[in-house]
């Protein structure tokens, strides 16, 4: 059996969409729990690791009830600290983000009884949310790869709820710790400056700009990271990983789909397709074919009626990948 674990915030989100929708929805964790547990049936569980507000926890209890693979002893709402989030889309992919509360982090003591879990998925959204020390207890005594998005560290608030970009300085600290780093284009660009001049080049986001990649490539395996994931939008993602010694390099399309709904938790979705793909096959590649399938498929509604079982989503690969 199949355990993957996923760690992270459960937003009460309230999204306005570029189509000028208005959507209410638990976001975050939520979107690739539920896509993995259609993925995985019988064959395995997903368990979510997450804080939460009381006055959400029966609503969350209710959405994962109808799957019956999913573990919800790892969601806590005792210290009543959850996350609250207001999305306004600009556009397909930019939005405007505010929030106006904010989750307990996760910690060691959050993971006690996961020692048999295969992979552990990490989707934070704001710097806060996963604490460092829960990353080295994980590689110190569980058996889990960590697959770790980089939106959380490169993500802030201030005081007024506003949420930014921002750089992830102590990245170092953390490759040692991460064995599949995924991240989007725009926050490769937070991650990726050695100087006063390269943090004020890359001090506004430049969706053409793919030239630092190989550089930070390098870098980030070096510092202890397996595989490397960088997904550039409707494009596809490109995946780095050493083999015989030498850094290789492959593109992998995107799946492609005409009529975009909503795009809040792709990201989300495509760390939970690569925690599936490495979990059922140790591939990188059919890895990164379900990443893509997960995030073209949370694109297409409001719901998380979106996402296939295993046989429905092999179908859509098989289309776009024979």
């Amino acid at each position: 059996m199949i355990r993957i674990a996923v760690l992270g915030p459960i937003p009460r989100d309230t999204i306005y969409t570029h189509n000028q929708e208005i959507i209410n929805k638990y976001g975050c964790v939520s979107h690739p729990v539920i896509a993995l547990s259609k993925l995985l049936g019988e064959d395995g569980e997903v368990i979510p690791v997450s804080h939460v507000h009381k006055k959400d926890h029966r609503a969350i209890s209710e959405l994962f009830a109808p799957y019956k693979n999913i573990r919800q002893d790892h969601i806590s709402s005792v210290d009543d600290k959850g996350t609250v989030i207001e999305l306004r889309f600009l556009d397909q992919n930019n939005r405007v983000e505010k929030q106006t509360a904010c989750m307990k982090p996760i910690r060691p003591e959050d993971i006690k009884g996961l020692e048999q879990v295969d992979v552990f998925v990490f989707v934070p959204i704001t710097d806060f949310e996963i604490s460092l020390s829960t990353l080295r207890a994980i590689q110190e005594n569980y058996k889990g790869l960590i697959v770790f998005d980089a939106h959380g560290p490169t993500t802030t608030m201030g005081m007024t709820g506003d949420r930014y970009r921002k750089f992830w300085v102590d990245m170092d600290e953390w490759l040692p710790y991460i064995d599949i780093l995924k991240m989007n284009l725009e926050e490769s660009q937070a991650c990726w400056f050695k100087n006063e001049y390269d943090a004020k080049e890359m001090s506004s986001y430049d969706e053409e700009k793919t030239d630092h990649l190989d550089d930070m490539a390098e870098h980030v395996l070096e510092g202890g990271v397996k595989y490397f994931y960088v997904t550039l939008d409707a494009r596809g993602c490109v995946v780095y990983f050493r083999e015989n010694g030498k850094t290789r390099k492959e593109f992998i399309k995107s799946i492609y789909m005409e009529n975009v709904v909503d795009t809040t938790g792709c990201g989300d979705s495509f760390a939970g397709g690569l925690a599936y793909g490495f979990s059922k096959y140790n591939d990188p590649f059919k890895a990164a074919q379900y990443a893509n399938a997960l995030g073209a498929l949370r694109t297409q509604g409001k719901s998380f009626d979106v996402f296939k079982d295993k046989e429905g989503t092999d179908r859509l690969i098989s289309e776009h990948y024979s």
